[in-house]
């Protein structure tokens, strides 16, 4: 079983940036794809960015692509999303996921950390 825990969300103001981190525990690190997912309240979980294994690839949805950085450091067991410029649209609890696979079959979920973007 995956434990997993985010941290970093926190009120920003748009155009500014905030880094959320994961820690992974529980399973080999490297035998995971991560992922990050984030939630409006009523509103359907939807994928933010994924990392592979290495890291050799990743994928970023439309609409933060060229903002966000998804990443990992396999020593530490940690995998990280960089938000820049951020807008007030990015409002939303930012959930970590892990998989086996590559961009299906996230089983695995942290708590979810708040992220509030002030206009």
């Amino acid at each position: 079983q995956v434990r997993l825990v985010e941290s970093g969300g926190g009120l920003v103001q748009a155009g500014g940036s905030l880094r959320l981190s994961c820690a992974a525990s529980g399973r080999s690190f490297e035998s995971l794809v991560m992922g990050w997912f984030r939630q409006v309240s009523g509103k359907e979980r939807e994928f933010v960015a994924a990392i592979s294994w290495r890291g050799a690839r990743t994928n970023y949805a439309d609409s933060v692509k060229g903002r966000f950085i998804i990443s990992r450091d396999n020593a530490k067991n940690m995998a990280y999303l960089q938000m820049n410029s951020v807008k007030p649209e990015d409002t939303a609890v930012y959930y970590c996921a892990a998989s086996t696979y590559w961009l299906r079959d996230f089983g695995s979920w942290g708590q979810g950390t708040q992220v509030t973007v002030s206009s």
